[in-house]
């Protein structure tokens, strides 16, 4: 018991830092730690397995900071300050390019990609005159035009953010003026280190700032973080109470100097120390606001600037998601080194052949006709454009390099870019993945992946806020080892005369109701019993220790006001809802007390310390100073981490463990979320002891969270057990629909959760993820040796089950194992036996693993498989997991827009994934797969009809077809139907890939694309440049039409060949494509007209003499049809004879016949 004058004299002195921060916070630090350490530079290299849950050891902020690393910050003098250090200006850039650099550093971007420079040095080596074969400015049309419509988008994007940043910098704030003491308006980016900033309610921050005062005289300050991390509940930050109590707003400051660390991108965690008036204060996360936040239900804070500009946390962390590349364009560079193959095997036969040729004819080069060896023009006869043998069979090669350019099909990679805009677009507006309850769209930020969405094959989900709706409801609670379930005797109305409390004539209720336990209820009311004193002792410790801001705001009826309240944890919002029902009303809190109504009697207790959540304790703690001057501490937490530290000495705690770790084990089987509360009352010198340790910790500059956590976990022991709580975490809508779509289409789903296995095994089996016909094979282990033995053993039930010895033949298996084994598997030789394991089980569930841990398992499997992956996720601590994955996913819920900031796509709901990958991943995939052969094919023919006319011109290069047709063939003859095809065409409809999910395992395996496809492509190819070329020449070889007139009739013959070749491939036909195909051809034909109309370019009105007659005509459509004819013999074969599930389905579609869909079933490959 302590007395009242040593109580006021604790009040006077202590004040506590507190760092309102939630489990989902610290884990956040550590996810956005995870992610930029790399970037920062010097790590070594993680080891997933090693990390405990939610680890902090990367988290800069939470580093000892020293001399060396740390900033002088002069509060009011920013000139000292920046004079000693070179601090950044406010000013922001996020614009890339200025007038002057923006043609160089373009050009330097777009040449990074290797095929951009091939093409230079083609468009280089065809301006010198002894290789020149094109035109000089048709030889660099091509190239110039990729690089013009890449510059005006990147122009465009970059103007608008300038424009943003304009807006930005001048923004306008009020700032002390150290000569006037008064505050002046200044721009944000004259905003220097050092200034002292008042911002007033609702107004963004211009800076990261330490507070110094606020309008509220405890100094805390409501700050709304929504453009910084997406999270919409207010965060409470304090300003300390010795800058607090001076009068800053007429100049009063005093001498102050802040020692900080250096800028870095935890924007949860701070570190430094204020020395003021020769005291040293400590400062950390909860005293900092960061730029880009907004000022909330205060009236006015007043801050120092710490970081500016680029230094702000915000800046540092505005590095948007990582850049990754499509598994089909990765494979699609094996292709084009083997054009690239093809094209040097083409050139070195024509140079070789050339080179026969000239020493065959060697004697007739000097007065032959178009050659020309000696120049007899002049008095003295020398050679005429002649090098010798060895170079001429060089420049040859040099000029089949130039002629044949094409082969390598530079128009593929604008035609993709265009075709991915397109895909994300129809992705974006479709209404079936749109969230009515965020009003949110589905969201693309990768367009270089669209085509692996039909590709994947194993999902790695979070639990809470991906499969659940991370809403939380408080169902039952534990209490003094008696269970207490709503499902019993339950009422919504039963404590409404308790939640209602009166203030200043004004009735205030909370926002949600929460059905209550008539008999709980009634027991709550019974002061003078002991049981009844242990259940007022459970709610108040609901009600108290937690970091809920209550708010109060209108509601229809004037005469009552709602009570709602904030925090960063839905977890702590649905105990404090409960408390409240049950007649525990949180009122008010500030940095120094609490105000809770229990029952109709307000009582104000003093907030004298608390201990926040962090991952090793797995707790949280507060200590509180009550009316009748007793000091308690109360503790809640996670069950492993609790139930050490409850006193078992105690015959009462005793009595009470064994029931409620039994009622533990029941919430957890029924999927509920579980937390154990504890107290103990501290004596005089218990605390005093605690409070004078706490003061030298909290004032450390080295080692201060170490130190801190120390004294955590010297208070927190030998406590009282109170009781447990279970809280549901409702399943999301369509979940269990969701995952048995994805397992019938051979996708693996993983669940990686922190929840306790009983809870995740619940969730697993409400979500169909378990079933009750699998093999569940369990690893929990403390010790390498125990996890290797386990996971031996697990080998050998997996090949009993898999070859029928158990008696279930084909059972399928399902692996639950625990974040404490990974820690020896992880990073470890047994890695293998567990990524054997994991790969003949049909579903693997993760439990109590850390984010780190998360990534380690994508890793796994990453590493020894070709299988893509997907991971998806709603937190903070999911983004190491989501950058991991060859496709991440973010869910935009109710834990902020953490993860879907590091997302390739993003959505409100994970039943979206159904839609999302069985159909617009398959659609992107299949159209994607054939755009590329198709390109491969389309430029391969016309080389190729190049390179037969070589073999009847003495190998010299000379070309029939015109320089601009050759230049224009990929830009617009034949461009345009590709890309309309690629986002467009849809080879079955969404009902039948719904109705059907294995269709799925197409892109699985590589049916649409593969290295079979792309040979039989190349022969086909080679069939069809036959075909166009000689049937014009058999034709007109005993007549007298010209090169040119010939060249003509194969620039029409290759264009409609290949779009009528596009067009018997087709699956879907809409107005646009009939646009762009038959477009395609009559632009040609006005092209060939328009060249040839031109006197000053060859070939001029050949096209008009060729075209007159009949004998062209039908070249036309003789070429078309014999070059099609065996396209279309083995198309039509294989469709009937030898038909993979697309194309049955396709039949059972086009015809609905009952019958032939009975028979797609039986037909199906099976899941691998």
């Amino acid at each position: 018991m302590m007395d009242s004058n040593s109580i006021s004299e604790i009040n006077e002195n202590l004040y506590i830092t507190k760092n309102p921060s939630s489990q989902r916070s610290i884990s956040s630090v550590q996810s956005i730690q995870t992610n930029s350490s790399t970037e920062l530079g010097g790590p070594k290299p993680l080891r997933y397995g090693s990390v405990g849950p939610d680890s902090i050891r990367l988290s800069t902020s939470y580093r000892d900071i020293n001399e060396e690393e740390a900033r002088l910050v002069y509060v009011n003098d920013p000139h000292r300050t920046n004079s000693n250090f070179q601090f950044a200006g406010n000013s922001i850039k996020t614009s890339k390019y200025s007038i002057l650099t923006f043609l160089p550093r373009n050009l330097f971007e777009q040449f990074r990609r290797i095929a951009y420079l091939y093409f230079l040095v083609i468009a280089i080596l065809n301006q010198l005159p002894q290789l020149a074969v094109f035109g000089r400015e048709a030889s660099i049309l091509p190239l110039a035009f990729v690089l013009l419509v890449t510059a005006v988008k990147d122009l465009y994007e970059d103007y608008r953010r300038h424009r943003s940043d304009k807006i930005e910098n001048n923004r306008l704030s009020m700032v002390l003026s150290s000569e006037s003491n008064n505050f002046q308006t200044k721009k944000w980016k004259h905003i220097r280190v050092g200034d002292i900033i008042k911002v007033s309610e609702n107004e963004s921050l211009p800076c990261d700032m330490v507070l110094l005062s606020t309008s509220d005289p405890t100094g805390v300050a409501y700050i709304q973080t929504t453009n910084l991390d997406g999270e919409s509940n207010l965060k409470t930050r304090y300003a300390k109470q010795e800058t607090q109590i001076r009068n800053l707003e007429n100049g009063d400051i005093g001498i102050i100097v802040i020692k900080c660390e250096k800028p870095n991108r935890n924007i949860y965690g701070f570190q430094a120390n204020m020395d003021f008036e020769g005291k040293r204060v400590s400062l950390g996360p909860s005293n900092i606001v960061l730029r880009g936040c907004e000022l909330r239900n205060t009236k006015w804070a007043i801050g120092v600037a710490v970081y500016t500009g680029k230094e702000t946390k915000a800046m540092l962390n505005n590095s948007g998601a990582p850049s990754k590349r499509s598994r089909l364009e990765t494979r699609m560079n094996r292709e084009i080194i083997y054009l690239s193959i093809f094209l040097v095997t083409l050139c070195t036969v024509v140079c070789i052949s050339h080179g026969v040729w000239l020493r065959k004819h060697e004697d007739e080069l000097d007065l032959m006709q178009f050659y020309r060896k000696k120049d007899y023009s002049k008095s003295e006869v020398e050679n005429y454009e002649y090098y010798g043998l060895g170079m001429e069979i060089f420049f040859v090669f040099l000029m089949s390099v130039i002629v044949f350019q094409v082969m390598i099909p530079i128009s593929l990679y604008i035609s993709m870019e265009l075709v991915r805009v397109g895909q994300a677009y129809f992705m974006i507006q479709d209404d079936r993945m749109f969230d009515e309850a965020t009003n949110s769209r589905f969201q693309c930020r990768a367009l270089n992946i669209n085509e692996d969405l039909g590709q994947i094959k194993y999902v790695f989900s979070d639990k809470t806020g991906t499969l659940t709706e991370n809403k939380m409801e408080f169902q039952c609670a534990s209490i003094g080892g008696v269970d207490y379930d709503n499902g019993k005797a339950s009422s919504e109305d039963g404590g409404i005369e308790y939640s209602l409390v009166q203030v200043d004539g004004v009735i205030l209720r909370p926002k949600m109701s929460v059905k209550v336990d008539i008999e709980l209820l009634n027991l709550s009311k019974r002061k003078d019993t002991d049981e009844g004193k242990h259940v007022r002792d459970f709610f108040l410790a609901l009600a108290t220790c937690n970091t809920i801001v209550p708010l109060t705001i209108e509601c229809s009826d004037p005469a009552v006001k709602l009570i709602e309240y904030q925090g960063e944890s839905p977890d702590e919002q649905a105990l404090v809802y409960a408390a409240a029902s049950y007649g525990f009303m949180l009122i008010e809190r500030t940095s120094g007390h609490i105000v809770v109504d229990i029952q109709g009697e307000r009582q104000r207790f003093n907030v004298l310390g608390m201990h926040e959540f962090d991952s090793d304790r797995k707790r949280m703690s507060v200590i509180l100073g009550f009316p009748d001057n007793t000091v308690k501490l109360y503790v809640k937490g996670a069950d492993t981490s609790m139930l050490d530290v409850i006193n078992n000495s105690s015959n009462t705690n005793n009595n009470i463990i064994k029931p409620t770790q039994a009622h533990l084990h029941s919430y957890s089987s029924k999927g509920l979320r579980t937390l154990v509360i504890a107290s103990r009352e501290l004596t005089l010198s218990e605390f005093e002891h605690w409070q004078s340790s706490y003061e030298s910790a909290n004032n450390a500059l080295m080692g201060r969270s170490n130190l801190l956590r120390k004294i955590a976990v010297n208070i927190e022991n030998n406590l009282g057990l109170l009781g447990a709580s279970g809280i549901e975490d409702k399943l999301q809508e369509g979940v269990p629909e969701a995952i048995e779509s994805l397992r019938t289409a051979g996708i693996k789903v993983w669940v990686l959760t922190g929840d306790k296995q009983e809870t995740a095994v619940s969730i697993g089996y409400s979500s169909k993820l378990l079933t009750n016909e699998m093999t569940r094979i369990v690893i929990n282990n403390n010790s390498k040796d125990s996890c290797k033995k386990s996971l031996e053993d697990a080998l050998g039930v997996c090949k009993k089950v898999k070859n029928g010895v158990s008696g279930a033949v084909n059972s399928q298996l399902a692996l639950i194992i625990d974040g404490s084994s990974l820690v020896y598997v992880l990073d470890t030789e047994l890695e293998e036996q567990l990524f054997e394991l994991a790969s003949k089980c049909d579903v693997v569930l993760c439990c109590r693993v850390a984010p780190l841990q998360k990534a380690g398992i994508v890793a796994l499997m990453k590493k020894r498989t070709d299988d893509m992956t997907l991971a998806i996720g709603d937190g903070a601590n999911d983004v190491s997991m989501i950058q991991k994955a060859d496709v991440g996913i973010g869910i935009s819920g109710q834990e902020g827009r953490q993860a879907v900031m590091a997302s390739d796509f993003a959505m409100g709901q994970f039943r979206f994934l159904v839609p999302l990958l069985l159909v617009h991943g398959h659609w992107n995939y299949q159209r994607m797969s054939y755009m590329i052969l198709y390109n491969f094919y389309r430029n391969a023919v016309f080389v190729l009809i190049l390179f037969w006319y070589v073999l009847f011109t003495g190998f010299t290069l000379t070309t029939a077809i015109t320089d601009w047709s050759s230049m224009l063939y990929s830009i617009i003859y034949t461009s345009l139907p590709t890309i309309v095809v690629g986002i467009l065409d849809k080879d079955l409809s969404r009902a039948t890939l719904l109705k059907h999910p294995q269709l799925y395992g197409a892109g699985q395996r590589n049916e649409s694309y593969n290295g079979k496809l792309f040979w039989v492509t190349i022969i086909d190819t080679l069939w069809q440049s036959i075909a166009v070329f000689f049937v014009p020449l058999v034709a007109y070889w005993a007549s007298n039409v010209d090169g040119s007139s010939l060249g003509d009739l194969w620039t029409i013959a290759v264009v409609v060949l290949v779009n009528v070749h596009l067009a018997m491939d087709l699956f879907r036909w809409y107005w646009i494509t009939h646009a762009a195909i038959w477009g395609s051809i009559i632009a040609t034909f006005v092209c060939v007209m328009v060249i040839d109309a031109l006197p000053f370019l060859p070939g001029y009105w050949a096209f008009f003499h060729v075209a007159d007659t009949k004998l062209f005509w039908v070249c036309l459509l003789g070429i078309t049809i014999g070059a099609l004819i065996p396209h279309f013999v083995v198309k039509i074969f294989v469709q009937y004879y030898k038909p993979n599930d697309i194309q049955i389905a396709r039949e059972a579609e086009k015809f609905q016949d009952s019958r032939v869909s009975r028979q797609m079933q039986i037909e199906m490959y099976p899941i691998s």
